[in-house]
């Protein structure tokens, strides 16, 4: 059993930043691939970025193309904790950001439905 439990949101201005934190008890996440994902009012859960499970080669991050370039996921072993580094932010980002675990095989990052524990969310709200 794997426990996730997210904070870090709030209210920002566009243009501004918020780094969202996903702390992890129960399973070491440097064995798992760690995803976040979001969800805004009357629309599905999508895609935000992952990062697999360590490998000798290390880890490997992924986004998806409406946060390209002004996300940021990485995560601190020593800590067990995956963090989502957000610059830019603007009204399009507001959402219920959810932190997930997926087992670390298979490449299909983007599919929340390979996800297996969940975090409670946290809010994050951008005005327009």
């Amino acid at each position: 059993q794997v426990q996730l439990v997210e904070s870090g949101g709030g209210l920002v201005q566009a243009g501004g930043s918020l780094r969202l934190s996903c702390a992890a008890s129960g399973r070491t996440l440097s064995s798992l691939t760690m995803g976040w994902f979001r969800q805004a009012p009357g629309k599905e859960r999508e895609f935000v970025a992952a990062i697999s499970a360590i490998s000798w080669s290390g880890s490997t991050p992924y986004y998806a193309d409406s946060v390209k370039g002004r996300f940021t996921i990485s995560r601190d072993n020593a800590k067990n904790t995956v963090y989502l580094q957000m610059n830019s932010l603007n009204p399009e980002d507001t959402a219920v950001y959810y932190c997930a675990t997926k087992p670390p095989t298979g490449s299909d990052y983007r599919n929340p439905g390979l996800y297996d524990y969940w975090g409670q969310g946290t809010q994050v709200t951008v005005p327009s």
